[in-house]
């Protein structure tokens, strides 16, 4: 052969596998790329999603996914303008996780790599006026008659 021209080339249809059944390529990747993520979070910590949203998944590729990931104990409703659902999968470190708004419609669908999801994660701020709110509570219910609450802050 003395040309690129000449070389014969065949297309296959890239594939994974997965307990025996056949994975398009977008699911292979994706179990990949969460595999990496994982040995990432284990090794430095780092957290990281895949946003599936902005893949060029099939029809019944999302509930393909479900089902290979399956469902761990964990399930989390959290209500804060719209409604968002935190679901461990049965692959430690990973959580399905899906954000809505106020009308229910889907904001976000997130593979979340993580020990523990983060928004779950109490911020600084959050914490410091949950102590100040018990404190208050405190001095307010169980001090002795007469005398008066301090700030401990």
């Amino acid at each position: 052969m003395s040309a690129l021209g000449d070389i014969p080339i065949h297309v296959e249809p890239a594939v994974a596998q997965s307990a025996g059944r056949t994975l398009g390529v977008g699911l292979g990747a994706i179990l990949s790329e969460l595999a990496t993520l994982l040995e990432a979070l284990r090794s430095t910590g780092e957290e990281g999603a895949i946003d599936l949203h902005s893949l060029p998944l099939g029809p019944n590729d999302v509930d393909r996914l479900q089902c290979i990931l399956g469902s761990g104990e964990v399930d989390i409703r959290i209500d804060a303008n719209g409604e968002s659902r935190i679901r461990e999968t049965a692959v430690s470190g990973l959580w399905w996780t899906e954000h809505r708004d106020a009308a229910g419609e889907p904001l976000a669908v997130l593979i979340e790599v993580a020990r523990v999801p983060s928004i779950l994660m109490a911020a600084d701020d959050d914490l410091a006026l949950g102590a100040v709110r018990l404190r208050t509570v405190a001095a307010a219910q169980f001090s002795p008659p007469g005398e008066t609450a301090h700030d401990t802050t």
